[in-house]
């Protein structure tokens, strides 16, 4: 009988083909390993491009889709704007597509831009860089002073209003528009007026200027002030002051026809609303001896003439009724006794005393004043 030992291996021989198999399977193993780690190192770094590009932007609800980007502003300060406003999701991939693009400057494109909700990154940069900025409508009424009217129009555009009032008082500064301190105001017509967000004190004076010459080259303006023997800041000071008389536009050439009888005759207009501008007090409710006697060169109850600029905006309503004044030989006007905020006109002293009186006895009685 044969020894069996012979016809198998031995057991040192088994584990030595063992370990060979094992030390083979842990190099394909390794090399699995960096082949997946490659691949997955190369989809990383080729989809943050795809992800950027295509994918990640601009959420598809966005609170405020209006950004503004102040002058001057830097790369950081803007990705910081936009972060703040939640218009980018994905920093990193913007930071990266923005220094593709060219987008990434030392001073940043400056302006009020609209973005859409939903936009990828590379639109939302194609916008930033080289998109039409959204237009503010800047709105203005009738308001006093220069300082009223630099705290308005500051709410509009990205001029301060200390920056916009320093322009408004710089004698050096107006008169490139021929405009001093005392008339600036007139240079400003009423309106509703479209310009960029990023528009400075220098260029909103400019458009001021821009507006007033093509308000007073339409419908024969220049012709009717040369007719009635006023310059046209002439025309607008009595204008601010036929604003601040009434309301009520029906009146309004009827009134501005009573101060051009008053000027013609060389009689002081003793306007009420100047003497109030001169007081600056502009809460009272009803005009006194203390505003009367104010010693200001505003107060027509002081000085013949008209004031040396406008107490008021005046709007293109009240500056068409002086334009159109309506011609009349009446010298005085008071309120009416009832609550119509209307005038009863007189031409002479003695019926506009009798019309005073009953407007006074009806203040009396209703009021209790």
């Amino acid at each position: 009988m044969k020894n069996i030992n012979h016809a198998l291996p031995s057991p040192s021989g088994i584990q030595s083909s063992n370990n060979m198999s094992q030390q083979k399977t842990g190099k394909r193993t390794l090399v699995l390993g960096v082949v997946i780690a490659a691949i997955s190192v190369g989809l990383w770094f080729g989809w943050q491009p795809l992800n950027a590009i295509y994918f990640s932007g601009v959420p598809n609800e966005v609170a405020d889709p209006y950004v503004c980007i102040p002058t001057g502003s830097n790369f950081d300060q803007v990705v910081a704007i936009l972060k703040k406003q939640g218009i980018i999701k994905d920093e990193a991939g913007f930071r990266w597509l923005a220094g593709q693009m060219n987008y990434k400057k030392d001073k940043m494109r400056a302006g009020r831009f609209q973005v859409k909700p939903g936009w990828n990154t590379r639109e939302l940069i194609q916008h930033l860089r080289t998109g039409e900025q959204a237009p503010v409508k800047l709105v203005l009424n009738n308001e006093r002073l220069p300082e009223e009217v630099a705290g308005v129009v500051s709410r509009f555009i990205e001029a301060d209003s200390l920056t916009l009032l320093a322009a408004f008082r710089n004698p050096s500064v107006l008169s490139q528009f021929n405009w001093t301190p005392e008339t600036m105001i007139a240079g400003f017509i009423p309106n509703t007026y479209e310009m960029y967000w990023n528009t400075d004190a220098n260029g909103f004076l400019q458009r001021m200027k821009k507006e007033n010459t093509s308000f007073w080259d339409k419908n024969n303006r220049r012709a009717k002030a040369q007719a009635l023997g006023l310059t046209e800041t002439q025309v607008y000071i009595l204008a601010s002051i036929v604003e601040r008389e009434t309301n009520y536009n029906p009146e309004k050439a009827t009134i501005a026809g009573v101060y051009l009888n008053r000027l013609r005759i060389g009689m002081k207009l003793q306007a009420d609303p100047t003497s109030v501008f001169a007081t600056r007090d502009f809460g009272a409710r009803r005009v006194t001896e203390y505003h009367t006697t104010f010693d200001s060169p505003y107060n027509t109850y002081m000085y013949k003439g008209l004031p040396p600029g406008p107490i008021s905006m005046a709007s293109i309503p009240t500056l068409d009724a002086v334009l159109n004044a309506e011609k009349h030989n009446y010298l005085y006007f008071c309120a009416k006794p009832d609550d119509t905020g209307t005038h009863a006109f007189a031409e002479t002293f003695a019926a506009h005393k009798v019309n005073a009186d009953r407007f006074q006895a009806w203040v009396r009685q209703t009021r209790g004043i």
